[in-house]
């Protein structure tokens, strides 16, 4: 259960100097590459404020210079503890093309004006979903679920506008760190680490 990495070098000399630039770089070749079903999904870890971890997937939807977005309820477990605990890390796990991108920084909510305007490019069933699920609360059974979607999907038929769910929207994740890992043979990968310094960012290598 060991694979042999190969792959081209990964130096200083080919960094942006901005971080963000480096990472659209990086997912414009792995979205391009078309080995991954989804090269938008990453791990989101949270923790609470006594340092219990937990973790999940979810998909990106937005980044740019001012960090990285990703949805949510905000009742739901990571919601909750990104309330009490801003503190976060983001794994984009790209194996296929034996190259990760670990980010840590803060996150915080988005604007409701950015939530509705993302919320309305949603399908029509993922907006009812949305609506249906308090996520990560117990539930009785898939039954209740399903009769909840069907009562929303009555008041809302195809075609009606849904209206974001208030205690739904986005994160905006600000990276103080943003990692780029290249895999490499003999476990020789290349780690190069932005590091954020007042308004500027440093980079540096880690060992492997």
């Amino acid at each position: 259960m060991r694979e042999h990495y190969r792959s081209e070098d990964f130096t200083e000399r080919d960094l942006s100097p901005d971080p963000m630039d480096q990472f659209a770089r990086w997912f414009r070749q792995v979205a391009a590459g078309g080995v991954l079903h989804e090269p938008n999904a990453m791990v989101v870890s949270t923790a609470t404020p006594d340092g219990r971890p937990s973790s999940r997937t979810v998909l990106l939807k937005q980044y740019d210079d001012r960090g990285f977005v990703f949805f949510t309820n905000y009742g739901s477990r990571k919601g909750r503890e990104l309330a009490a605990n801003p503190y976060v890390s983001l794994l984009f796990p790209w194996h296929p093309m034996t190259r990760q991108v670990i980010v840590t920084g803060t996150a915080s909510r988005v604007s409701r004006e950015e939530t509705a305007d993302y919320f309305r490019t949603r399908p029509h069933g993922s907006q009812l979903g949305a609506w249906a699920s308090e996520q990560s609360t117990v539930i009785g059974s898939r039954e209740e679920l399903i009769e909840r979607y069907e009562e929303l999907a009555a008041r809302y038929p195809e075609g009606e506008t849904v209206p974001a769910p208030p205690n739904w929207g986005g994160f905006r994740v600000v990276p103080a760190t943003v990692e780029f890992w290249q895999g490499h043979g003999n476990r020789l990968h290349d780690r190069l680490r932005y590091v954020r310094e007042g308004g500027s960012w440093r980079a540096e290598r880690l060992c492997p």
